[in-house]
């Protein structure tokens, strides 16, 4: 079910590697649209949902199965509808999916430095100048793959990644920041063409999400040879029952579903 939108699914591919798999709830629905996979982690940085496929087979899962009271939000465009339903997203984004390879990546010369867990303290310094919390621990960092750029002796870009999958041949990069002060001097650049080059020796493909308004990280990440393979919208999601509806229909799903192994509820979409 992932295979064939491997771009868009690059994260929850990530979350097949075995280090991951034990943190996660995979979910298959079955409607008369087709089918749909809903996938709930908490891996890496916190809780995640990741959606795919027919539009009503979703909604029945999300009916018997909201996840977490709040989670970070990765469904196709076609689902919106039916997440709205039972989630609240204060902070929805429309974002562009996009992909580089080892033939098309260009790498940007400059000087970076790899990032270790020993530069915690300084990662979550520069990514809280805006005022946003940050609490990236030392472990975020060692497990992942993170380039800064220094200016005067202070950390002031950084990129790094959501997920390295190597035995599905991709990767995320993300957490792509630079310190306000500095914007537009090309750091930001400079990381993720690091990270990138990085990646790209584990990994056959490489994805990001960008906000389509920001022209100048597209523009970017265009000449670093990213181009855009589609749009997805992302966020944070708070779900909007305290659960116990959930609850009380997954018990009837499963009592209506017993003769046929599965969880049996009626969706209209």
């Amino acid at each position: 079910m992932l295979s064939p939108q491997r771009a868009y699914a690059a994260y929850a591919l990530g979350q097949l590697q075995p280090e991951l798999f034990d943190q996660s709830e995979w979910l298959v629905g079955r409607g008369a649209r087709g089918q749909a996979l809903l996938l709930h982690s908490n891996g890496g940085l916190g809780n995640a949902l990741f959606a795919l496929g027919a539009a009503d087979a979703l909604e029945a899962l999300l009916q018997l199965h909201p996840g977490p009271r709040t989670t970070f939000l990765t469904s196709e465009e076609q689902h919106l509808q039916s997440v709205l339903r039972h989630y609240e997203l204060p902070e929805r984004h429309t974002m562009v999916r996009m992909l580089v390879d080892r033939d098309t990546f260009n790498f940007f010369e400059g000087a970076t430095r790899r990032l270790t867990g020993r530069h915690v303290g300084q990662v979550n310094r520069l990514y809280r100048s805006e005022g946003t919390p940050a609490f990236y621990t030392a472990a975020n960092i060692d497990d992942a793959v993170y380039f800064g750029a220094d200016l005067d002796g202070a950390l002031v870009a950084v990129a790094g990644t959501h997920v390295v999958a190597p035995a599905d041949d991709i990767a995320v990069v993300g957490n792509v920041f630079s310190h306000p002060a500095h914007r537009g001097k090309g750091m930001g650049s400079l990381v993720t063409s690091a990270v990138t080059k990085q990646l790209l020796t584990t990994c056959r493909e490489v994805v990001l999400s960008v906000d389509p308004g920001n022209s100048m990280a597209v523009r970017t990440y265009k000449r670093l040879g990213y181009r855009e393979v589609g749009r997805l919208i992302e966020g944070i999601a708070v779900r909007r029952d305290s659960g116990l509806g959930a609850f009380l229909r997954r018990r009837l799903a499963a009592a209506r579903g017993r003769k046929y192994g599965a969880e049996l509820v009626s969706v209209s979409v």
